[in-house]
């Protein structure tokens, strides 16, 4: 599960601020890629207690950086802002920001405009409420991180840690990171606090516009034995959660075609895809979700097979060198 949490400046300032909030400031956006370094410093506001914490980044992101390149002579491909009404080159220091209110109607907006808008919420973290954790719907979450207490803020941050997981709490609290203001929830998981970033209410799309059944079995007149059939399917297929078990197939065969082709040359032809099969108008899904459990309870008993094969063997083999010890000591 996502987390949150609020951080501040530094304890003196922290001592400043009032119930429920936390002052702070930003790092280095070099340390934004989950190293060692901080990207935020300050402490968490719990009422008349203040717990000096970090901020790192918990999440990793490995996309493949591609660059555009002139492909006669393999030169990077370079960008000019220009203006485009002159045609001419434009110096950073003569930009600025406009918001278009209007077709072709601006209005210029100024350092001390976006400082002045929330001078507060740029350095303060408000804890708003304490909600139950299971209530913040995943399509809420935007990007985690991790709150790292100090030496000496050790207890005080292991009281917060563990009063939200006995009560099942996320605090729910707001922010500004890089002169944006964020909402936030701090959660327990595991040894530590999990401040994850949420998305506002507002950058959410209902399902209004979208064409969807009415919730139960009755509208499509289901069959129950084909609900029964795909309750089977789940039950078949269920599992614990294991995140290293999934893998992003297409950034593996794609870095592996690269690391062939930087050191070949060339690459090898893959296979085509496979197309899935074509069915009419009518799908019979009954038939679909028993071949399908049919597929799935047979993938069980061949792992648990395999299983029994494996411990098997590895029993075999302590008994065998237990037996050589033995000998051994005769």
């Amino acid at each position: 599960m996502a987390a949150s949490r609020r951080a501040s400046s530094s304890a003196k300032s922290a001592s400043k601020t009032s119930h429920g909030k936390a002052s702070g400031h930003d790092d280095d956006d070099d340390a934004a890629d989950g190293s060692g370094r901080p990207i935020w410093s300050g402490s968490i506001s719990f009422g008349l207690l203040q717990i000096p914490v970090s901020v790192h980044g918990a999440e990793s992101k490995k996309e493949l950086q591609f660059h555009q390149l002139d492909k006669r002579d393999l030169a990077p491909i370079g960008y000019l802002r220009v203006n485009k009404t002159t045609g001419k080159k434009v110096e950073w220091g003569d930009i600025a920001k406009g918001y278009e209110y209007e077709k072709g109607q601006f209005v210029v907006m100024t350092d001390a405009d976006f400082k002045s808008a929330n001078v507060e919420a740029t350095q303060t973290i408000d804890i708003q409420d304490f909600v139950d954790a299971e209530e913040i719907h995943p399509s809420y979450y935007e990007t985690p991180y991790y709150l790292a207490p100090t030496k000496k803020s050790n207890k005080a941050y292991t009281v917060l840690r563990e009063a939200l997981r006995k009560q099942k709490k996320a605090a729910v609290a707001t922010f500004v990171m890089r002169s944006r203001e964020h909402l936030c929830a701090i959660f327990a998981q595991e040894d530590a606090l999990l401040l994850e970033i949420l998305r506002f209410s507002h950058e959410l799309r209902t399902t209004e516009h979208l064409a969807l059944p009415a919730t139960g079995k009755t509208s499509l007149k289901i069959n129950p034995r084909e609900l029964e059939m795909a309750e089977r399917l789940i039950e078949g297929m269920s599992t614990a959660w294991e995140p290293k078990k999934y893998h992003d197939q297409y950034r593996d065969d794609l870095l592996a075609k690269i690391e062939e082709k930087a050191r070949t040359g060339k690459v090898t032809p893959s296979n085509e895809p496979k197309k899935g099969e074509r069915t009419g108008n009518v799908i019979d899904i009954m038939s679909l979700l028993k071949r399908s459990v049919e597929k799935a309870e047979t993938g069980r008993k061949s792992d648990s097979a395999t299983g029994k094969k494996a411990g098997a063997k590895t029993a075999k083999k302590a008994a065998a060198k237990k037996g050589r010890a033995r000998g051994k000591a005769a």
